[in-house]
């Protein structure tokens, strides 16, 4: 094979897998029957506000908390720890600029790290500071697909 000919078979050898390679900021795949998957609403004490977590399978979550609605790529531990919780770490990739249910905005970028913990039913969560009761919200009940 002439050596222009080589070069170029390898050239487009590598820009075949590159194209097929994820994107640098693409979040890592995720068990499609992880328990997280789904949409979970957590209405505040107040019983006027509510937010809305849609966490999808290819890594992504929809919030909406008021008026705000945010984007974030998120990666969740595949198992509890011994403890229970499951890690899971949030960066907001887009937000729509409006005022969340504390009256708050969120900026893009921002990155939170939680820990959740099920109820043995699978349809209630929890979001944890750490791997502890401490300081939690919740509980964020599962809403059943039919219903979105």
């Amino acid at each position: 094979m002439p050596a222009t000919r080589k070069y170029l078979w390898v050239l487009a050898l590598l820009l075949a897998a590159r194209a097929g390679a994820a994107a640098p900021d693409a979040p890592p795949a995720l068990d499609p029957v992880h328990p997280i998957v789904g949409t979970w609403k957590f209405t505040l004490a107040d019983g006027i506000c509510a937010e809305t977590y849609h966490f999808r399978k290819d890594g992504t979550t929809v919030v909406t908390s008021g008026a705000e609605v945010t984007e974030s790529a998120y990666e969740i531990s595949a198992a509890p720890s011994a403890r229970g919780y499951y890690k899971l770490v949030d960066r907001i990739t887009r937000d729509n600029g409006k005022k969340d249910c504390t009256g708050e905005l969120t900026k893009v970028g921002r990155e939170a790290t939680t820990y959740i913990r099920f109820h043995p039913s699978g349809d209630m969560i929890i979001f944890c500071e750490s791997e502890s009761l401490d300081n939690c919200i919740g509980p964020l009940n599962r809403i059943p697909d039919e219903e979105m």
